[in-house]
């Protein structure tokens, strides 16, 4: 068996408001091959397809966009599993400073 990552993308769907809200989870998988852990990766994101009531009565859903990546990987001491670079546009005059 191999060791696979998958990156599933779901769409926050709220009834009646626009809130334009993604979740974005990686999943570890074992497969034989890379066919295998993909139906693997789209099968548990169908389970994990689901609608909520939230206390105001509206319909909140996760829905499955995709399986945006998925990535064989060894599973060594120490190995990367995740990374992500993030960029801040600095702000000229913060509100805050005098």
């Amino acid at each position: 068996m191999k060791s696979f990552i998958a990156q599933i993308i779901y769409s926050i769907v709220c009834e009646g408001i626009n809130t334009d809200q993604y979740e974005e989870e990686w999943r570890l998988l074992y497969a034989d091959d890379r066919e295998a852990a993909l139906l693997q990766a789209r099968k548990i994101a169908e389970t994990e397809e689901e609608t909520l009531i939230d206390r105001h009565g509206r319909a909140i859903s996760w829905k499955l966009l995709a399986v945006k990546d998925l990535r064989e990987i060894q599973l060594d001491n120490g190995a990367l599993l995740f990374s992500t670079i993030k960029e801040v546009e600095p702000i000229a005059a913060p509100v805050w400073a005098q």
